[in-house]
């Protein structure tokens, strides 16, 4: 390839190809390249290994698809079927099947070259059979392509790779994270060690232990930001609100209404059950806009909903973190953080869902009173600069989202019991958060942050015990009334309460006594002081086995001694006997005087 580079006024690159990998390319005088695709492709290209960090949204699929289609096409012999080139790893199945579809894109034009998607969702052997008709690109997630790898017997996969030419990690950070690292490096002990290795991510990791241990040798490492000391995109407007837990649902459905109906938006929640909750809450209070839903347990539904929301021209996707990272979805006018996410880094990653290559985006983050600090950690951590917007609560909104919830959850049982199970995860998962210091659970008020969720009562956990809840208000209604809509479920309900009326329990309890449930805290501190007496029995057992070891060798010792002792003693008495050796010579070597 030859480079013809010139920046243009948004730091664009112009690129001239005299090898196009492309016809539709070929047809173009200029293929535009944003910084990043510019960096990293000639590198790639030269045999170089690449660890890439650019802002969300700034095209680092086309910078790892390009060099990739071009080192397969360069080789002199012709691939076979059963030869695997290259290795394109994805941490999630949404992302892995963008992936896919850009890259058929360019295989459509390269009669020589097959992909495959291996994620999950389909049965192992099934995957075994698509490889086994060619692929010399696998696009996967780590869990699926190490299983093949290393326990699929209808299939030979370490044999296919051992042609690779270039494995590309995308979402390194992520991968390279511990709960990747194990699967990571089994799938690493089968590939061939010369080979070409690119990291792709918006927040790159700069250990130097985690890219050796990623198989990169001598790495150049690529920052790609529009503005210096800032980590998301300059045509992002990153703002934040203040509101009391009680309304901030009603806050929420205040400014999606004067925004308009027409628009894209994407919710963050920190839970699944969270999700399942509120996307009911939200489709209902919002009955002209379309609401999608999407969390990590779907699994087989995700991807079906994930595409009707890319092809849908306006709506919500109510979320988790699992849509946070590189999924690519067309005009996203507004990414609304409802939760403050688990870790630092996601903040970036969910904001960079919108303003995608060169587009304006917003992004808004609401926070309660208690957690205004955590603007000034953002800023520091994520070098990323909030504007407060002050968004004034409804009364007569806050009355009819609460009316809305509880209504709900009086119509429909099994609203009733995702209503608890989303505020039960959701005071787990804030007990848990990374940023616990300054995002702490005994700050909140947990009988507003009830009424935010529509509780009709408080449920029994043990991160309320001596809390102060006065605030809740209970709706006044017997809790058993409520029916499920499914009537078979309703039914079993019933049957189950006749005799908790009958005898004071609960079926289940009847055979298996209910393990009493416990704070995430005091769960690990027994976890931590189980492994610590552990440690200490095996140190116990170690000195005793030391001590013993050490006793029967000196005992051992003096018996051997004692033994040849007597056997000189026995030797010379013998001698005495027989006239061998006279009286003075016995008296001599028994040491008589």
């Amino acid at each position: 390839m030859n480079y013809t580079m010139k920046t243009q006024n948004w730091n664009e690159l112009e690129v001239s190809l005299s090898n196009p990998v492309l016809k539709t390319i070929e047809e173009l005088k200029f293929l535009y390249m944003t910084p990043v695709q510019a960096a990293s492709i000639p590198l790639l290209l030269k045999g170089k290994d690449v660890a890439a960090e650019a802002v969300t949204g700034s095209g680092k699929t086309i910078a790892f698809l390009i060099p990739v289609l071009e080192i397969l096409q360069k080789r002199k012999e012709k691939w076979k079927a059963t030869e695997t080139g290259a290795i394109i790893i994805s941490p999630t199945r949404e992302l892995a099947v963008q992936i896919s579809e850009v890259l058929q894109q360019f295989l459509a034009n390269i009669p020589g070259l097959k992909q495959a998607l291996i994620v999950g969702g389909t049965t192992v052997t099934e995957d075994a059979d698509r490889l086994k008709t060619g692929a010399n690109i696998i696009v996967a997630t780590p869990g699926r392509l190490e299983d093949l790898l290393s326990n699929c017997k209808a299939i030979n996969l370490a044999a296919y790779v051992k042609s690779l030419e270039i494995l590309i990690l995308d979402e390194a950070d992520r991968l390279l994270d511990l709960g990747f690292s194990a699967t990571l490096d089994t799938i690493l002990s089968y590939l061939p060690r010369l080979r070409r290795t690119g990291l792709f991510s918006a927040t790159q990791t700069k250990e130097l232990q985690q890219l050796i241990r990623a198989g990169l040798r001598n790495p150049a490492l690529i920052t790609v930001k529009e503005k210096p000391n800032i980590s998301t995109p300059s045509n992002l407007k990153n703002n934040y609100v203040i509101v009391n837990a009680e309304h901030k649902l009603s806050v929420m459905i205040d400014f999606i209404e004067n925004e308009g109906i027409g628009s894209k938006y994407m919710i963050f929640l920190s839970t699944c059950a969270c999700v399942d909750y509120f996307s009911h809450v939200i489709q209902t209070m919002l009955p002209s806009l379309r609401v999608f839903a999407i969390h990590g347990k779907m699994k087989n539904k995700r991807y079906k909903v994930f595409k009707e929301f890319r092809e849908a021209e306006s709506g919500i996707l109510i979320c988790t973190d699992v849509m946070a990272r590189g999924i690519d979805i067309s005009e996203v006018d507004w990414v609304l953080q409802y939760d403050p996410p688990c870790s630092a880094s996601s903040f970036v990653h969910r904001c960079g869902r919108t303003a995608r290559i060169g587009n304006e985006g917003n992004a808004l983050l609401f926070l309660l009173e208690t957690e205004d600090t955590y603007v000034d950690f953002i800023k520091r951590n994520q070098k990323v600069e909030l504007q407060k917007i002050i968004l004034e609560p409804s009364e007569i909104s806050n009355e009819k989202c609460l009316k809305c919830m509880r209504d709900l959850q009086k119509q429909d049982r099994s609203l009733f019991d995702k209503a608890n199970r989303a505020f039960v995860s959701y005071v787990q998962a804030y007990n848990k958060h990374e940023c616990n210091l300054i995002l702490r659970l005994k700050d909140i008020d947990l009988g507003k942050l009830a009424m935010g969720f529509g509780l009709l009562r408080m449920p029994r956990m043990p991160e309320l015990k001596g809390k102060d809840l006065s605030s809740f208000e209970e709706e006044n209604i017997d809790i058993n009334t409520i029916e499920y809509s499914n009537k078979q479920k309703e039914k079993s309900r019933l049957e189950k309460l006749k005799v908790f009326r009958d005898s004071g329990v609960w079926p289940k309890q009847q055979k298996h006594k209910r393990k009493q449930t416990e704070s995430w805290s005091e769960a690990k501190k027994k976890k931590l002081d189980k492994l610590e007496n552990r440690k200490k029995r095996k140190e116990k057992k170690l000195k005793q086995q030391v001590s013993t070891s050490v006793m029967k060798k000196q005992k051992r010792k003096i018996n051997e001694e004692d033994i040849e002792d007597l056997a000189r003693d026995i030797a010379l008495i013998k001698k005495l006997k027989q006239k061998k050796i006279s009286q003075e010579a016995f008296d001599v070597a028994f040491g008589i005087d």
